[in-house]
C-alpha cells in the first residue's frame, strides 16, 4: 500500500508528509533522528482501514527544508502547523526516538490537541546528565557505515540488513526507507543523505531541551520500549548497553511511572533501530488495542 507525498508550508519551512488516508481520525506519525517517514512504511498500512494515517518528516529530514532553528519548542510549532495545513484539528500522535520530544511538547503546550501518545522508544528526558554521558559513551563509528556498503544501493540493503535488521526477515520491506537514508549517484555509488554538519546541528539542539515533564499529559499513553538499544550478541555493544543504556532506560520508565499514572509500557523484543519492524505485528495489535 504505497502512500501519497505531499508538502505543506508552515513555521518558515517546507514540510514532507506520507498520507495513507483511511476513513477515521488522524494518526500521526513522527520519525527519529536522521530519519525519514518512510520509516513507517511497513507499519502504517496496518491503521489506514480505520485512521487517516500520517506520516511527516521533520524539518532538515526527508524532502523537507533543511533550515534550523532544531529545537523541541521549534518542532513542536511545526507539528502543530502541519495540523493546521491539513485541517486536522486533533490526533493520536506516535513518536520514534527523537520524536517523542514532539509529543512531549504537543500536550503539554497543545492538549487540546491530542487524543493520544504513543512514545516508540521515545520518552526519554535529553536534558539529562546520564543522556549527556551515554552520548558520551558512543563510540564514533557504531553507525558509520563502511565505503565497501555504498557502492550500490543492493550493497547498503545488504549491510544495513546484517548490521541494523537482522531480525526483518524480508529485507525487501526496508526498501522505500532505506533509499531515503542516502543519495544515489550517477554511477551508483551512495553517500549518507545528512551531512555531518547537520548531523551536529541536531545533537547541539538536543542539549538546549527543558527537562521532561510529564506531569501536566492528562491524555491516554502508550510507551514501547525495546529489550535493548544495541544488539548485544557483539561484546563491545553489551557492554555499552549494561553500563548506560540499560540503566538510562529503566531510569526513564521510572520516570514516566512517577509522573503520568496512566501510562501504559510494554517492553518487545529488538533493538532502538528496529523493534516495531521485527516485532510488528505485536506492535501494530498493542497500538490498536490502545486506540479503541
Amino acid at each position: 500500500m504505497s502512500p501519497q507525498e505531499g508538502f505543506v508550508s508552515t513555521n518558515g519551512v517546507r514540510l514532507q508528509y506520507l498520507d495513507w488516508g483511511g476513513p477515521g481520525r488522524a494518526l500521526i506519525f513522527i520519525h527519529g533522528m536522521m530519519d525519514n517517514p518512510h520509516a513507517f512504511a511497513d507499519l502504517a498500512p496496518a491503521f489506514a482501514d480505520r485512521f487517516r494515517v500520517i506520516s511527516y518528516a521533520r524539518r532538515g529530514h526527508g524532502a523537507s527544508d533543511v533550515r534550523g532553528p532544531y529545537d523541541s519548542e521549534t518542532l513542536t510549532e511545526d507539528m502543530k502547523g502541519l495540523m493546521d495545513a491539513l485541517g486536522i484539528q486533533r490526533a493520536d500522535l506516535v513518536g520514534w526516538s527523537m520524536g517523542g520530544n514532539e509529543l512531549t511538547g504537543m500536550a503539554n503546550r497543545y492538549p487540546e490537541r491530542v487524543r493520544s501518545l504513543i512514545y516508540f522508544d521515545g520518552a526519554y528526558d535529553t536534558s539529562d546528565p546520564d543522556f549527556a554521558k551515554l552520548l558520551a559513551a558512543v563510540p564514533a563509528e557504531m553507525f558509520a557505515t563502511p565505503p565497501e556498503a555504498l557502492v550500490s544501493f543492493a550493497a547498503y540493503r545488504d549491510y544495513m540488513g546484517a548490521e541494523h535488521y537482522r531480525g526483518v526477515a524480508d529485507k525487501g520491506r526496508l526498501d522505500s526507507y532505506l533509499r531515503e537514508t542516502v543519495v544515489v549517484h550517477p554511477d551508483g555509488h551512495l553517500e549518507a543523505r545528512m551531512s555531518k554538519e547537520l548531523t551536529a546541528e541536531l545533537y547541539a539542539a538536543l542539549g538546549t531541551d527543558k527537562p521532561r515533564d510529564y506531569t501536566r499529559i492528562r491524555c491516554p499513553v502508550l510507551a514501547f520500549f525495546p529489550e535493548s538499544q544495541v544488539d548485544t550478541r557483539n561484546p563491545a555493544l553489551l557492554e555499552l548497553e549494561n553500563q548506560y543504556m540499560r540503566p538510562f532506560r529503566e531510569k526513564s520508565m521510572a520516570q514516566l511511572r512517577r509522573e503520568m499514572p496512566q501510562v501504559e509500557i510494554i517492553v518487545v523484543p529488538g533493538t532502538h533501530q528496529c523493534f516495531f519492524m521485527t516485532s510488528r505485528e505485536r506492535v501494530a495489535r498493542e497500538m490498536l488495542r490502545f486506540l479503541k
